[in-house]
């Protein structure tokens, strides 16, 4: 069965990035010019994905309008003859696919959020893309998950090598030899553990390909790390039923679910935009010579 539905838990309350996130949602947090959701809703076209199921929270409405027409605007910038404008903003309505969302009423961890997608999936396999994990690789993590399944049929998590001293935040798996390159069996999956008790350093990143037998275990799932329900748990207890597979990713990762890796997105995608390249690339070659006189 082909892969075509993805769901995008987007109702976290995004602490780390307050006061900005107090009325604002974090997913819609600007790298430059564009929102962090939208590039993971391209990425989910990119990949064949038709159908996406966007979970929202309280302060979240701005998500909803982002991907909504705004008439208002689009005249506007038509009468002014502002034309690449207007193209980007017709772009972020007519992104190519089918956007819909369901209201998480309590923030009770991500297995319940992806519970909440049950009616949405139906029987289909499906993906889950966080929005703190931007993937940069020739192609898409979705679509390298989606080859996999047509492969196996099972369920497979994309997984990347951390430091070993960052495990701790991660969910992290138990891996038990190679069904081909890059794609491991797995033995167990662990969330956050500590240092001295982690199986490996492959860590879980944000990109899940699901089978619907998922749901049944997120409904008798019962809390784990962080007193919420986590969809690593229930993963763990689906690979005792049927294979579930991790896939290494070895392209770019960048986490905008912390103010560092926030800043490091930002300058990456700075000095490939067309209109801010040059002068920001001089700017950090001055500041460069700047700081290093005043070590």
């Amino acid at each position: 069965m082909r892969v075509k539905k993805a769901v995008i838990p987007a109702a976290g309350l995004g602490t780390r990035f307050l006061p900005a996130t107090k009325a604002l949602a974090k997913e819609m947090l600007p790298i430059v010019d564009k929102p962090t959701i939208q590039f993971i809703v391209e990425e989910a076209k990119k990949s064949g994905i038709e159908d996406i199921l966007i979970i929202t929270g309280k302060n979240k409405r701005s998500i909803e309008d982002h991907f909504d027409s705004v008439p208002e605007l689009e005249q506007n910038l038509a009468s002014k003859h502002k034309d690449e404008l207007l193209k980007l903003v017709q772009e972020t309505t007519d992104i190519g696919v089918n956007i819909y969302y369901a209201r998480q009423v309590h923030p009770n961890g991500l297995g319940d959020a992806v519970r909440m997608a049950k009616t949405f999936v139906g029987n289909e396999p499906f993906v889950v893309m966080l929005g703190d994990d931007l993937m940069e690789d020739e192609v898409p993590l979705t679509k390298q998950l989606i080859n996999d399944y047509e492969e196996t049929n099972a369920s497979t998590l994309a997984v990347m090598q951390v430091p070993e001293d960052e495990v701790s935040a991660y969910g992290v798996i138990d891996p038990d030899g190679q069904v081909k390159d890059g794609l491991y069996n797995v033995k167990s999956f662990v969330e956050k553990p500590a240092k001295e008790d982690a199986p490996s350093n492959l860590a879980i990143i944000g990109r899940y390909l699901l089978t619907p037998e998922i749901f049944g275990l997120l409904e008798t799932q019962e809390r784990g790390a962080g007193n919420e329900i986590q969809l690593t748990d229930a993963i763990d207890r689906l690979n005792q039923t049927q294979d579930v597979y991790a896939h290494e990713f070895k392209g770019k990762r960048y986490d905008v679910g912390n103010k560092f890796g926030y800043l490091e997105t930002t300058i990456q995608y700075g000095l490939t935009h067309p209109q801010v390249k040059d002068s920001l690339k001089q700017y950090i070659i001055d500041l460069g010579k700047k700081l290093e006189k005043e070590n």
